[in-house]
């Protein structure tokens, strides 16, 4: 997994009635894009992420 500050992780949720989560990625650091990063979610809380297989990357869209 490869990620940039401004990419968008989303944790999709593992049971029935959870929501999904989404934040901005705001710190990479790992080397080269790699895991752990640093995520700002919907809500204003930060934390250190380790994404497992529930997780994916939503690259910046270009413009924003």
């Amino acid at each position: 997994m490869h990620a940039a500050v401004g990419d968008q992780l989303h944790i999709h949720s593992r049971a029935v009635g959870m929501v999904d989560q989404k934040g901005e990625i705001v710190e990479v650091r790992g080397t080269d894009g790699q895991p752990p990063y640093v995520v700002r979610f919907e809500d204003g809380h930060e934390g250190l992420i380790y994404p497992g297989p529930d997780c994916n990357i939503e690259p910046r869209q270009a413009g924003l």
